[in-house]
């Protein structure tokens, strides 16, 4: 392991766009309350999370193209999303979380995760008939399924970005524009179907909401309303490190994960929301780069989900806090309160680190589908 450390395979510059991202989450949480549990929490979060990028970087992740093995991973992802069901936990309404006492696990999370993989093998195996509406319509069942366990918890959020690693994944695999069109007029019949049939009357209450936030300031509309003030007050450098009045006098709730890019920017300005997005971009354009580079369709396929997963969580997040999009309780990458999404997200990145080391030794295969057979 230290032998692969030493040889310098890793992508520097993501680590040039992260770090100050963990440390912007960290800084924010901090400076709110120094003696609070999530700072210190958020910490071992951190270190545990780069100790399994660190450890999964240095094995040959070549075994992830084995479709046995993919599979097996989906299979244990449905049926943790079922098990919700029956042993989830319960929080503001939603049940997506399993509480073993001392920590508590989302399994949407890592589905993502799970998905991109599926996702990246299927269309890696079949790109040459990509243009045939039965892979785009079986690839959009891996997604499906999974989608309407999230969605039923009720997590918006979560679903929606599950829709989005399947929509960016089937853009850049050559689909028929028509084709798209056509699932995305069965996906509208679902959610009518959906709507009519299966979701209880606190789960349309949910759905309302989400749609018109600002109905009600004063309930349900109250977080995104507080949290585009907050964002306002900032102004262009902020109010200064631990003088953002709307989340120190508890105006603005959850600023450590769903509203954190809102508590940052009031301490920090429309200058250090910025530099927020520069890190974030560089994050995003290396992984782009490593997509280019990928040894084989299935490594290109990763990358460009993991790219559309962090955009996907990224757009959304900024867009509630500032009061663009509905409240969807959303991350942001690598800068939120949580240990499931970091775990999610340095694994992910530990892949793509590892496929860095034999993406020159079989470049070569890129155009040859059958040597992706398992």
């Amino acid at each position: 392991m230290f032998r692969r450390i030493a040889k310098n395979n890793y992508d520097w510059l993501i680590f040039f766009g992260i770090i100050p991202i963990v440390a912007a989450g960290l800084v924010t949480m901090y400076s709110f309350d120094a003696t609070s549990l999530f700072f210190t929490r958020q910490i071992i979060w951190v270190g545990i999370a780069f100790i399994v990028f660190v450890l999964v970087s240095t094995i040959d992740v070549r075994f992830l193209r084995e479709t046995r093995f993919i599979m097996l991973l989906y299979g244990v992802v449905v049926a943790l999303l079922l098990l919700l069901f029956i042993l989830g936990s319960t929080f503001k309404g939603a049940t997506s979380w399993f509480d073993l006492g001392f920590l508590a696990f989302q399994p949407s999370d890592p589905a993502k995760l799970v998905l991109i993989l599926v996702l990246a093998k299927y269309f890696s195996r079949r790109h040459v008939e990509i243009r045939d509406f039965r892979h785009i319509f079986i690839s959009g069942l891996y997604a499906l399924i999974i989608f309407i366990l999230i969605f039923l918890q009720p997590d918006f959020g979560s679903s929606i970005i599950i829709l989005a690693i399947w929509f960016g994944m089937v853009l850049v695999s050559g689909i028929s524009k028509k084709h798209i069109a056509i699932l995305f007029g069965v996906g509208a019949v679902a959610f009518i179907g959906l709507w009519t049939f299966v979701l209880d009357d606190f789960q349309k209450e949910r759905v309302e909401s989400f749609l018109h936030p600002y109905a009600d300031i004063s309930g349900d509309g109250y977080n995104a309303y507080q949290s585009a003030i907050a964002v306002g007050s900032g102004e262009l450098t902020g109010k200064g490190i631990g003088y953002g009045t709307q989340s120190r006098l508890q105006f603005l709730p959850e600023y450590e994960s769903d509203f954190i890019f809102a508590a940052f920017t009031e301490e920090w300005g429309y200058i250090g929301a910025l530099l927020l997005f520069f890190f974030f971009g560089v994050v995003i354009w290396r992984i782009f780069v490593n997509a280019k580079e990928g040894a084989t369709n299935f490594e290109t396929f990763f990358a460009v989900g993991l790219a559309t997963m962090f955009i996907a969580h990224f757009t959304v997040h900024v867009g509630t806090n500032i009061g663009m999009l509905p409240v969807t309780g959303l991350t942001m990458p690598f800068m939120s309160y949580g240990g499931s999404h970091l775990l999610t997200e340095f694994l992910g990145l530990g892949i793509l680190m590892s496929m860095r080391q034999y993406r020159r030794e079989s470049k070569e295969v890129i155009s040859q589908p059958d040597l992706l057979e398992e």
